[in-house]
């Protein structure tokens, strides 16, 4: 790959995604896509148990048969795992109808790439290698894990709130507020996070 890739978060929220294939590697993606609150279709002429069960509770919609061209009517996101020919015509039409397409573990014929990610409530950290080393960016993913603890999830939530409160807050001057958001972000603010946390638990 010549080109740098542009790093992006995307609100899935409601939004039509494909997935393509029906194996566990699909279950772990469709996972990910409901936690996102995405509207989801599966087109795969087979599943695993997980997803018969997701499809049978109504979380998502199963059409049991193999990809055609004009599946991606409509689509936002396709994610395929199949075989190179037909991530190939995934992506050729996905590319006709301006929709991001992944195809797992086969980068020629991917327009966007998945993620190693860190979730700690509202903070995400994602890291990529562009494809060429998913194993790398997978102990990068341990690592950062160890690194930032749960703690970080509901202190940025705290952080969010309280951000929310001095913008409603008409009296404080911009410097001000950017003082206060920037005081409550640091290392230091986080270690009394934690101590108050740790105060908590033991009580």
């Amino acid at each position: 790959m010549s080109s740098r890739l542009f790093p992006l978060f995307l609100n899935l929220q409601g939004r039509p995604c494909v997935i393509v294939g029906g194996g566990e590697m699909a279950e772990g993606k469709v996972r990910d896509l409901l936690d996102a609150d995405a509207k989801i279709r599966l087109i795969a002429p087979d599943a695993t148990p997980q997803l018969a069960e997701w499809s049978q509770a109504g979380k998502l919609r199963w059409e049991s048969r193999s990809y055609q061209k004009g599946d991606l009517v409509d689509t936002f996101l396709v994610i395929s795992i199949a075989d190179t020919d037909t991530n190939a015509q995934v992506l050729e039409e996905a590319e006709s109808r301006h929709v991001f397409c992944n195809a797992v573990d086969d980068i020629p014929h991917c327009s966007s790439y998945a993620s190693a990610v860190v979730r700690r409530g509202p903070l995400q950290i994602a890291i990529s290698t562009a494809g060429n080393s998913p194993a790398l960016a997978q102990r990068l993913r341990k690592e950062l894990e160890e690194r930032f603890g749960e703690e970080y999830g509901p202190w940025v939530q705290q952080l969010g709130e309280l951000r929310s409160q001095l913008f409603r807050d008409q009296g404080i001057d911009i410097e001000t507020r950017r003082k206060i958001l920037h005081e409550q972000a640091s290392a230091t603010a986080l270690e009394s996070f934690r101590d108050a946390l740790l105060k908590e638990s033991s009580r």
